[in-house]
């Protein structure tokens, strides 16, 4: 990889592609440092101090993909989590809606008008999730931990709160902006790049914070076991993520004219983990309900005091048990939906092609089917089990939710991703040809 990025660097237009990366990069950095209007900064820093020493869960997953500047109320604070959220959303209508799914199949046509609507939607998203935020913080529920009399936002007018609101709207659409500036004049996918640039962002801190929960020594002993096992765990992702079946497709020889086609051999790679970090988003979010539907409510009946006790820390067996199950069921899920078996096979059948000892049409699609969810069941224990262990194994420690094995599955898959696209154009630049 090192090897990768230093030949990048010697060839001049990759080398402008990665130093125009790293400089949005930058920016993005410093917008989750600025403060929105109409918010005490002093008093923000003193709740964010206290609430990483209190190891506040709740909002921890929200926090971990906007950098930390969800906490500390910038005007990043909600990141790209209203794109992510509107991605999956039009992914989910495609299905559903029946105009959608022909804008799907127009080919870039209809990617760039599916493109333009998750755009309007992630500005719609924004400002409900902005509205709520600012809800939050105005009420004192964002942190638990803050002194008694510490207001953040000392003045609750409607026009401050309005300028808030637009403030964090602006900031998602400027950010949405900065990653689709990485995608057409940079390296990798820019959303992608911006969630894994988040999520690396806190690594440092909660190492830290980790090698100060015990004394000198324990301290030193603690931050080197989870190193060591984090490069376990990240070995572990890599050989997984690079697991693939690959279907064999024989496609027949045509001859039209004095010109032959077809006659090649290829294949469908299907990934044991297709789904990829989908479903531990879409579990952790409807997790997250229960314990914001507690928290803001003011009655001290049962249910919000099981709910608090049960779903608000990630070590309670039931919510790990919640957990783990949702993980399986949305992978299983997110796969059906994005990988069609009957459009594959009816593709296949249309330019002559198919499986070896499997008959065209819809007895391909029974097996490419059938072989689909045979993977998916390791893939989604796998997803399951990774995006569990760290969070249960660093449950006494602040700063686990940095450390979780969702982080770890952003980090290496955007990772290996950059890297191969960054491989891919470093090949084309070494083809000569046959003409200097």
């Amino acid at each position: 990889m090192l090897t990768a990025f230093a030949r990048a660097f010697r060839t001049p237009d990759l080398r402008k592609k990665l130093l125009f990366t790293l400089g949005i990069i930058v920016l993005y950095r410093i917008g989750a440092h600025v403060p929105i209007p109409g918010v005490d900064y002093q008093n923000v820093q003193t709740c964010v101090d206290l609430a990483r020493s209190g190891n506040s869960s709740l909002f921890g997953l929200l926090n971990l993909f906007s950098g930390g500047a969800l906490l500390q109320i910038t005007i990043f604070a909600l990141g790209i989590l209203p794109y992510i959220t509107a991605s999956i959303i039009l992914q989910l209508l495609t299905v559903v809606i029946p105009r959608l799914e022909a804008l799907k199949k127009e080919g870039q046509a209809g990617t760039s008008k599916i493109t333009q609507y998750t755009r309007y939607l992630t500005v719609a998203l924004a400002i409900l999730q902005g509205t709520g935020l600012v809800a939050t913080v105005r009420s004192g529920t964002l942190f638990s931990t803050c002194p008694v009399g510490s207001q953040i936002v000392p003045d609750h007018a409607v026009f401050i709160t309005a300028t808030m609101v637009i403030t964090l709207a602006a900031g998602t659409t400027c950010v949405m902006w900065l990653g689709e500036l990485i995608t057409d004049r940079g390296i990798g996918n820019g959303m992608s790049m911006l969630v894994f640039i988040s999520v690396a962002a806190s690594f440092p801190g909660a190492l830290w914070s980790i090698k100060q929960s015990g004394t000198l020594a324990d301290g030193w002993v603690n931050l080197g076991s989870v190193v060591l096992i984090g490069f376990v765990m990240v070995g572990l992702v890599v050989f997984v993520e690079q697991a693939q079946r690959r279907i064999p497709v024989q496609y027949a020889k045509r001859v039209i004219g004095r010109k032959s086609y077809g006659g090649a051999s290829t294949y469908i790679p299907l990934k044991v983990n297709q789904a990829g970090v989908i479903p531990v988003i879409f579990a952790s979010s409807l997790l997250y309900i229960p314990a914001l539907i507690a928290q803001f409510s003011s009655s001290t009946s049962g249910w919000k005091t099981w709910i608090e006790r049960n779903f608000v820390k990630g070590d309670h067996p039931y919510y790990v048990a919640a957990y783990f199950l949702l993980i399986v069921f949305f992978a299983f899920f997110y796969v059906s939906i994005s990988f069609n078996a009957e459009d594959v096979a009816d593709n296949m059948k249309k330019y002559g092609g198919f499986i070896p000892g499997i008959r065209a049409g819809r007895p391909t699609a029974e097996y490419l089917s059938h072989v689909l969810n045979r993977i998916t069941w390791p893939g989604s224990l796998y997803l399951g089990l990774i995006a569990l262990a760290p969070t249960v194994a660093l449950a006494s420690y602040s700063g686990s939710n940095q450390l979780s094995g969702t982080s770890i599955l952003i980090i290496v898959g955007v990772g290996l991703e950059t890297v191969k696209q960054l491989e891919s154009q470093l090949q084309q630049h070494n083809y000569e040809g046959f003409l200097r």
